[in-house]
């Protein structure tokens, strides 16, 4: 099974070569049967910003505690109408500099290995990200009603951690998977001088 999954990826990574890419910056992109305006949003205190789709919007708590059964939920939590695709993003009062992020990665990678052996593990990447080191990796995970395949990534702000992450249901993930590397692409951390100067 797990050669089969690796088998697709690689056929799908050939046909995203070819196929001309979707730029979530010049305008709507369609993304299964839907056709998505991204906007640039700020989060914590205006010291992050990425583009997000404009109709994601903050899931209900109600919703959150089903999804995210656990007592510490992420932070924010951007979801699309029916609530089947989500970001979530996560300040985690932990250290964290530039150079260490790859070894997070790595860890975070490893730890979900071994607390979950069913899940499926793809790509493991660290790029530089607008002047910012930025690791994730992907997989899918298995599910009573359906496997969903997950996105995690993780940067460094003011010094803290931050993680993300990235849902959907497993058969839409060739849909979003390009996308949801652009949204990582757009990551732009300020500063708190340099927001205080750009602020009125």
């Amino acid at each position: 099974m797990k050669y089969e999954d690796e088998k697709i990826l690689a056929l799908i990574n050939e046909a995203e070569k070819l196929n001309k890419p979707r730029n979530i910056l010049a305008g709507p992109v369609r993304i299964g049967d839907q056709d998505y305006e991204f906007a640039e949003r700020f989060f914590f205190s205006d010291m992050l910003k990425l583009h997000i789709p404009k109709t994601f919007e903050p899931m209900s708590i109600t919703m959150q505690k089903i999804k995210y059964p656990h007592e510490q939920r992420p932070e924010i939590v951007l979801t699309n109408q029916p609530g089947s695709v989500n970001i979530t993003l996560n300040r985690v009062d932990q250290k964290l500099q530039d150079e260490w992020v790859e070894r997070l990665t790595s860890g975070m990678k490893a730890m979900l290995k071994k607390m979950s052996p069913a899940n499926v593990f793809y790509d493991e990447q660290v790029e530089s990200v607008n002047g910012k080191r930025i690791g994730y990796f992907d997989f899918k995970s298995p599910a009573l009603d359906e496997p969903a395949y997950h996105m995690m990534f993780y940067f460094e702000l003011s010094g803290e951690t931050v993680m993300g992450s990235f849902n959907c249901p497993y058969k839409q993930y060739t849909e979003w998977r390009d996308i949801v590397l652009q949204i990582i692409r757009s990551i732009h951390t300020i500063a708190p001088e340099e927001g205080e100067e750009t602020s009125e």
